[in-house]
């Protein structure tokens, strides 16, 4: 039996690890769309962004680990296509792939504002990206960051330890609201506002202004226009599945799978592109705990094991000097409670509960307890 993964990020180099700990000495192939080995995304954000970071430093393994897993990586070379029926995939390059199961880890494209293509307007997925964008960064003084998520706000935040001025917009009433709700989102705004961001937030924002090809500032729905000699868009990101049009699988924000992540005979997805059956919802997470998780399950589903994918959901954001930990499913209509230790002082765990159910967990600056109170969440 050969396997096929379709795409070489976490989720991809991860299902060829466990495949390989799980004792699998059969031919792998990595198909990935960028020319860089494996690397991690969380940091580009933050450490990579700052500087702190090189690009060596976000690789995921270096070349000895990658080349012990005895699996052929073509690299720079994306799919276009993909025959469920055959396990066929067709790339750009021209190549067509085949292998007994196809796992398919393709990740997430970046959303864009609507207009023409302008200098100092980027999106925030690739590595690329972050360089092109820590390059404009060094170079300019005023940044616009258009979206009030988890990106955005790390990127204000990094934008602002390196000296920028910095105005972060978007549609909620403050940073991260829908995920965390009002009371951590307004403890995120009074962090920013702290720190010197400049928040327009409860504005849509309604196109980009210009002076010879290059952005020059955001307009608002209110009227009001935004300086900016960069603008970052961090309107979210889509699941990259427009190659599978026409595959024979389910698409609905997402590759549809079974609650083993398996699509379709042979075919799995893994990552921030997967959306499998959990309880009696479809669930899709974009964060890097579940990248690898859902990987390690669905090599184990391709070995056989027949073991449902239910995970516990796990992310972290790092903001200035605040680190964030989030275990669950918070959300902005939930009960939060101060757990443990105090707001005032900046270390706390709160509790969501929705229904009388605790369904989520979040530690600000205490990881060591945060850790703890997620027992508590097991047991709920």
């Amino acid at each position: 039996m050969s396997v096929l993964v379709v795409g070489a990020s976490a989720a991809g180099l991860t299902t060829v690890e466990a495949l390989r700990r799980k004792g699998y000495r059969e031919p792998i192939t990595v198909l990935g769309a960028e020319w860089h080995p494996p690397y991690d995304r969380p940091p580009l954000s933050k450490q990579f962004l700052c500087g702190d970071w090189d690009e060596a430093r976000t690789r995921l393994r270096p070349d000895t680990m990658l080349s012990a897993l005895d699996a052929e990586f073509v690299l720079g070379d994306s799919a276009v296509s993909l025959d469920a029926d055959r396990k066929l995939v067709q790339t750009a390059a021209g190549r067509s792939l085949t292998a007994d199961a196809v796992v398919i880890a393709t990740g997430l494209t970046p959303r864009s504002l609507p207009g023409p293509d302008l200098q100092g307007v980027h999106v925030l997925r690739t590595l690329d990206d972050a360089a092109a964008l820590r390059k404009d960064l060094v170079e300019s003084e005023r940044l616009v960051v258009v979206g009030d998520g988890v990106l955005g706000a790390e990127v204000a935040a990094t934008a602002r330890r390196l000296g920028l001025a910095v105005t972060l917009a978007g549609p909620q009433a403050t940073p991260l609201e829908a995920q965390l709700g009002p009371t951590v989102g307004g403890l995120l705004s009074e962090l920013h506002r702290a720190q010197g961001v400049d928040l327009r937030l409860g504005a849509a924002v309604t196109g980009l202004r210009a002076v010879d090809g290059r952005v020059s500032g955001v307009q608002l729905a209110d009227g009001d226009v935004l300086p900016a000699d960069v603008v970052v868009v961090a309107l979210g990101a889509a699941p990259a599945t427009e190659w599978l049009e026409g595959s024979g699988l389910r698409l609905d924000n997402g590759v549809v799978c079974d609650a083993n992540c398996r699509a379709a005979d042979g075919i799995y997805a893994a990552g921030d592109v997967a959306r499998w059956q959990h309880d009696d919802s479809l669930v899709r997470l974009e964060n890097r705990t579940n990248a690898t998780e859902q990987a390690i399950c669905v090599a184990g589903n391709i070995l056989g094991d027949h073991q449902p994918y239910r995970p516990i959901p796990y992310f972290w954001t790092d903001q200035f000097a605040v680190k964030i930990q989030v275990h669950g499913r918070p959300s902005a209509d939930a009960e939060v409670t101060v757990a443990e230790g105090n707001v005032a002082d900046g270390r706390f765990i709160a509790h969501y509960h929705r229904d009388g159910r605790l369904v989520a967990v979040l530690g600000w600056n205490l990881p060591k307890q945060t850790r703890v109170h997620r027992e508590h969440l097991v047991r709920a």
